[in-house]
């Protein structure tokens, strides 16, 4: 199967991350996970997981909240300060990144070619190999750098996904509009997937104002 980066950052949003991660790793992939500092308070506040300890202790802690077996070598969690991790280096193959949720500063940071974190890094190697890089902001209303920032990087061939969830699959449940993201997330990851009930046109509910 697949290897895919997944970057953590401090951007409200982590049931995104959650759910993207319970996916891939359920599907067979292996994943190379990065959590900010920031993403790690975040994550505290939203889910309610509080990592603690080594980073080894901290991967295990990821994998029963994911629900994956203890020491399960299909998830590895890489330290955000690590720069010569395996993820930092173009040599090391992979088949695209996510960073989501993605706080505007490091989008802003991506843009400009900025590597403060392991997860800016890898963005950064993910694009000057032509390799998919999705990025998920959930931030709004925007503000004219946000916009730049995005333009800027989806010229550069990133995929801007915004945390805007549709309602023409009548979700009933966070957890609909949650996948619903995701799903697009796996699209442009060219990952097959069930996750919601894609659009066909012939919604009788649907009534279209002209």
């Amino acid at each position: 199967m697949a290897v895919y980066v997944v970057g953590v950052t401090g951007g409200s949003g982590t049931p995104y991350a959650r759910r993207l991660l319970q996916v891939l790793l359920e599907a067979g992939h292996q994943v190379k996970l990065v959590v900010t500092e920031s993403g790690e308070r975040v994550l505290a506040i939203e889910l309610g997981l509080r990592l603690e300890g080594t980073l080894n202790e901290r991967a295990e802690q990821w994998r029963s909240f994911l629900g994956r077996p203890a020491g399960d070598p299909a998830l590895e969690l890489f330290h955000p300060r690590d720069m010569a991790a395996p993820i930092s280096s173009g040599s090391f193959s992979t088949s695209g990144m996510v960073v989501i949720p993605c706080s505007m500063g490091s989008l802003a940071r991506i843009a400009a070619g900025v590597s403060t974190t392991l997860v800016e890094r890898a963005a950064d190697v993910t694009m000057k190999e032509r390799r998919p890089l999705v990025l998920v902001p959930r931030e709004t209303p925007l503000n004219d750098i946000h916009l730049e920032n995005m333009l800027r990087l989806r010229r550069a061939g990133a995929d801007i996904l915004p945390a805007a969830p549709g309602f023409y699959h009548q979700p009933r449940t966070i957890d609909d509009l949650v996948d619903f993201i995701v799903a697009r997330v796996l699209d442009r990851l060219g990952i097959e997937h069930q996750l919601v009930r894609r659009w066909t046109g012939d919604s009788p509910e649907l009534v279209e104002e002209r």
